[in-house]
């Protein structure tokens, strides 16, 4: 399955380079959002009970349909209503129907700090994620070399841009010096059979350095799972299929 994630980032790179000739950073530079403050995260997830970081997304390379007629603006006031820490938004056309004007809409009508989820492979992608309003960038470990993530994580720094550095295996903490992490997330998901495992984000606990904010992301699909994972140590869970096979109506706090 790791070929997967080879084929996703290959494609990414080709639309990057691609984008770089339509619109080039500078242009970027020149968004209203560039030069606006952002939002921290990081203090949001502390700052909150149970930490939940709620997503969008309309589907995924293993769900071909989530929910495909999603409205970006409904969903992000209604996460705001229920009480969530922050909003992860999908920018992937390809794998999860997702756009970075979902990003740009979500910011317009909410007052939650954004994530930007996405394969991030290149520099202009750090850019591009400040220009359309992202307060928060994902960095994959098992995506890129630990010279490639560095990079990307010190000019994110430099833009103001906070970081979810997500990892599969404890070891993969190594990859990046956790002076750039603000937030580590511990994926459920075993990259190489795509099956997902609570368990196995709760066995890495241990692993992680303790000063760092620990989410877990992947499989959690009701709000036992939720105050079990925040008991055990977790200090907030991202949370997309779940929520976004519910009506906007039902989004609320317990």
């Amino acid at each position: 399955m790791k070929q997967i994630l080879e084929e996703i980032i290959g494609y990414q790179q080709l639309v990057v380079n691609l984008k770089k000739k339509r619109m080039p950073v500078e242009v970027l530079k020149s968004f209203p959002e560039f030069s606006s403050p952002t939002r921290s995260l990081k203090q949001a997830v502390a700052g909150s009970e149970e930490g939940i970081i709620a997503e969008f997304k309309r589907r995924s390379p293993s769900k071909e349909a989530i929910n495909l007629k999603a409205d970006v603006m409904n969903i992000a006031q209604s996460y705001e209503k229920m009480g969530a820490a922050g909003m992860s938004v999908l920018t992937n056309q390809r794998y999860f129907g997702g756009s970075l004007e979902d990003l740009q809409l979500a910011k317009s009508v909410c007052n939650l700090p954004i994530l930007r989820k996405d394969f991030m492979v290149d520099a202009y992608q750090m850019y591009e994620a400040k220009a359309y309003g992202a307060d928060a960038i994902l960095l994959i470990a098992n995506a890129l070399s630990a010279e490639k993530l560095e990079e990307l994580a010190i000019l994110a720094k430099e833009l103001g841009l906070e970081i979810l550095f997500e990892i599969h295996e404890a070891e993969e903490i190594q990859k990046l010096d956790t002076q750039y992490i603000d937030l580590i997330g511990v994926n459920n998901r075993n990259l190489r059979t795509f099956e997902v495992n609570i368990q196995q984000g709760l066995d890495m606990l241990p692993h992680l350095p303790s000063e760092l904010l620990k989410i877990s992301e992947s499989g959690i699909q009701d709000r036992e799972t939720i105050q079990k994972l925040i008991q055990k140590g977790f200090n907030g869970v991202l949370v997309g299929e779940f929520f976004m096979k519910q009506k906007v109506s039902e989004f609320k706090k317990d």
